[in-house]
């Protein structure tokens, strides 16, 4: 398993487990090139995440592009080990915006 798909796995478990009842749905990047890799659907809210190994990963094209747009209409951000525990402080404040 690629190392990139384990952290995403790991991304995944998380957000289960700080959000529960929350459904992620693996975006599929041939569909629109660009999208972010993982939906989450939490209540009435929702976001975007981009999985990273590191901050310097390479971007696919128009990666950033999208991360932006959806990020102005929800939330969604580029998420990494060394940044993860900021991208689920956002989350919290977007998921759970009345607790």
């Amino acid at each position: 398993m690629k190392a990139e798909t384990k952290y995403q796995a790991s991304v995944i478990r998380r957000l289960a487990n700080e959000f529960p009842g929350c459904v992620v749905i693996r975006l599929d990047p041939r569909y629109v090139q660009g999208y972010p890799d993982l939906l989450i659907l939490y209540e009435t809210q929702w976001a975007g995440l981009e999985v990273k190994l590191s901050a310097d990963a390479a971007t696919e094209p128009n990666q950033s592009y999208y991360v932006e747009m959806f990020d102005n209409m929800s939330y969604c951000a580029f998420i990494y080990p060394d940044n993860e525990d900021v991208i689920f402080y956002d989350l919290q404040q977007t998921l759970c915006p009345r607790r």
